[in-house]
């Protein structure tokens, strides 16, 4: 590990997914291989072509909530704060304990609230501007994401929203991984969160980018995204700290990396990614050959697994770690995709499995030898470091290198 002021570690997970409330449930739907995704009831589907989508069916916030009040924001910022708060209580920490302390939050997002403005447009169609619900105008901001966090909780801390679309949860992991390592702060509550909703459905849809039937990340068959929704929170708080509380400890940040190459709107980079594969590696201290598992983008899209195979063999050369996506059952939640990514890379860690690529079928050739990208259901192994990544459209690549606290 590299030399830092303080070690930071995870003592708490929240979930909020098409897979289940809380990190329990979420993980054990992965391991088992279950699928989230289902008929679309957020928007009118009728007229495309594709009508999946991982949407959030069980979810109450006013059984989640207890600060925050569900009417006054929007569903991104109370999947954030419900995910926050399942993290919070999964540490064995209360809103007390937080709130007295240095604490605060970076969320990140693709689309923010993207439902409000849904609604928004079509007030604003059909009445005009004069028509607008002004209740809804003051839910629109993006940066409420990360403030419905801190409201729920108390915190008095920074309240960041990070809006680097797809790779966004890693960006704002590693953001409160420097407030923690730096002294800044005491605990940091990090992750992401979007909402399903028609415009970005339609976006990928144009771009010819959904999936026919389920996203198959790695298959030679593959044919796209899933869109998806959801919140994830990890909490992260020094490792000494975490300690004297008797506090169960799932990983170890052990450091990220981020790159931004900016050659192609939406098209990824091999030489990008593989940079940012090298960045992670020497500001965690970690030689490639110690990588025990690495938990991809995994989208689904012929450009995106092709290019990430490519840049991670740049990397490891022939012996890629095992490799798989949990987009295969969670769908493509967006802003908080690499959260998820990061929250089961820490129970890969602490509980020993190789998480799935569970709609597999038969791994592109293309690939070349080699390729284990964990096809079914989990199986057992030890992870002493996890790889996980995130990128997205504008080359925005961001890493991070978990582990055992040792």
């Amino acid at each position: 590990m590299a030399e830092n002021t303080t070690r930071v570690v995870v003592t708490g997970l929240g979930a909020v997914s098409s897979l289940g409330i809380g990190a329990a449930a979420f993980t054990d739907a992965i391991k088992a291989a279950h699928s989230g995704i289902s008929p679309i009831q957020a928007f009118d589907a009728g007229g495309f072509d594709h009508t999946l989508a991982g949407e959030v069916r069980d979810f109450r916030p006013e059984l989640l909530l207890e600060r925050v009040t569900p009417e006054r924001w929007g569903r991104s910022a109370q999947f954030a704060a419900a995910a926050s708060r399942l993290a919070m209580v999964d540490a064995g920490l209360t809103a007390e304990e937080l709130s007295a302390a240095r604490s605060g939050s970076s969320m990140g997002t693709t689309n923010g609230e993207s439902q409000v403005f849904q609604q928004l447009t079509e007030q604003w169609i059909d009445e005009g501007l004069t028509g607008l619900d002004t209740s809804l105008v003051g839910q629109a901001a993006t940066h409420r994401i990360a403030t419905a966090v801190n409201t729920e909780l108390g915190l008095t801390g920074e309240a960041q929203t990070i809006g680097t679309a797809c790779s966004a949860s890693n960006y704002a992991i590693g953001y409160g991984y420097d407030m923690v390592r730096s002294g800044a702060a005491d605990y940091m509550l990090c992750g992401g969160a979007d909402a399903v909703n028609r415009a970005t459905h339609a976006g990928f849809h144009r771009l010819g980018a959904i999936a026919d039937d389920l996203c198959r990340p790695f298959d030679e068959h593959r044919s796209g995204i899933v869109t998806a929704e959801g919140g994830v929170a990890l909490l992260l708080e020094p490792l000494e700290r975490a300690r004297e509380r008797g506090a169960r400890i799932y990983a170890e940040v052990l450091g990220y990396g981020i790159t931004c190459d900016a050659k192609h709107p939406t098209q990824p980079d091999r030489e990008g990614i593989a940079e940012c594969i090298r960045q992670a590696h020497r500001n965690a201290g970690v030689e490639p050959e110690e990588v025990d598992y690495v938990c991809a983008h995994g989208t689904g899209t012929r450009a995106n697994d092709t290019t990430e195979i490519a840049a991670a063999r740049d990397v490891f050369g022939d012996r890629i770690p095992p490799i798989s996506s949990i987009k295969s059952m969670l769908g493509h939640t967006m802003g908080a995709a690499s959260g998820f990514g990061a929250l089961i890379s820490c129970m890969a860690v602490y509980e020993g499995f190789l998480p799935p690529t569970a709609t597999v079928r038969d791994v592109d050739p293309e690939f070349g030898p080699g390729i284990d990208c964990v096809p079914g259901v989990s199986r057992p192994a030890r992870v002493r470091v996890a790889q996980n990544h995130g990128f997205a459209f504008g080359g925005n690549n961001a890493i991070v290198m978990l582990g055992e606290a040792a």
